[in-house]
């Protein structure tokens, strides 16, 4: 073991608590935030997890979004007991994605971290995301929970065009939940957050970081995700038309963005890759005589700016 940390290369999270614990808990160098709506069934768990990093220089912003059970009470105990919760209350409810970014505007940090009201994140979290954004300056965001990458150790980072091909021709990333992201926050600032799209805002967010900044993957074991028939995921999986949305937002955007760094000829690629698979869904819909939804998802693939709004 003690070559193993003499070797930069290799992270260790004892050596990066001792990194950080100098610095100033008043200046806080991440922005850890939770926004929560009826989560009682969770969120102590989930704030326990933040405060129990060994990472000291962070602060914890929760901001509810109207919460109709017990949730704010079980908030308002950490916050007397520990100073480094942060605790705001909506007058009404913004969703899901709003309140992303209005915790995001009460952040001091560099780093924003987010963490849901019914996840968790390891004791070390903190500390591997810190180190390995460190370790890159360049990079303006990074995603971790990735499966190993064999031909280098992690943390690696990547270009905008070495961030497309990595993304189409090796290992997805743009599915990443924001759980498994950290962002400079002048560079969520200057992206403008989340646009507030129900259930593809992070995809979005994915795609629009990837053409402007580099990004370092980091690897698996920093943040735990909770599966639970509570959450708005769980709901909306049997709904047809939600399902489609990832697919057709991404190819909108490889057919109208001329910014994306790969050429022509994968960018073609790519959107046969996903118009096939759009198409071969909608066969099926059309085997099982559901012709009213093989229409909605022909206008949507068709009409980008198709009014989300109507779907069930």
């Amino acid at each position: 073991m003690k070559n193993v940390q003499q070797n930069s290369k290799y992270f260790v999270p004892s050596i990066m608590y001792k990194l950080n614990t100098t610095e100033s808990t008043l200046h806080p160098l991440v922005s850890v935030l939770m926004t929560s709506y009826n989560r009682e069934k969770y969120i102590s768990e989930a704030i326990s997890s933040v405060l129990a990093s060994n990472y000291p220089n962070f602060e914890l912003i929760i901001v509810d979004d109207c919460s109709k059970d017990n949730t704010v009470k079980i908030i308002k105990e950490f916050v007397v007991k520990d100073t480094r919760v942060r605790f705001y209350q909506n007058e009404s409810n913004l969703g899901d994605y709003p309140n992303r970014n209005k915790a995001a505007s009460y952040a001091q940090g560099k780093y924003l971290k987010y963490v849901d009201a019914d996840d968790a994140i390891y004791p070390w979290g903190l500390s591997i995301l810190v180190y390995c954004m460190e370790k890159f300056p360049n990079a303006g965001w990074g995603l971790c929970s990735l499966a190993q990458v064999h031909e280098k150790l992690f943390p690696i980072e990547l270009t905008p065009s070495e961030i497309y091909e990595y993304h189409n021709f090796k290992s997805s990333l743009f599915h990443k939940a924001p759980l498994s992201a950290i962002f400079k926050r002048s560079v969520f600032e200057e992206v403008g957050g989340f646009s507030g799209k129900r259930q593809m805002s992070d995809t979005e967010m994915w795609h629009l970081l990837a053409l402007r900044y580099n990004v370092v993957l980091m690897p698996e074991g920093v943040a735990w995700y909770r599966s639970h028939p509570d959450q708005e995921s769980a709901q909306i999986r049997s709904n047809i038309y939600v399902r489609f949305r990832y697919s057709i937002a991404n190819y909108h955007f490889y057919r109208d963005t001329v910014e994306i760094p790969i050429s022509t000829e994968k960018r073609l690629f790519v959107m046969r890759k996903v118009r096939k698979q759009i198409m071969e869904s909608i066969l099926i819909y059309l085997l099982k005589f559901k012709f009213g939804v093989c229409y909605t998802i022909f206008k949507m693939l068709s009409d980008k700016t198709y009014d989300y709004k109507k779907l069930p």
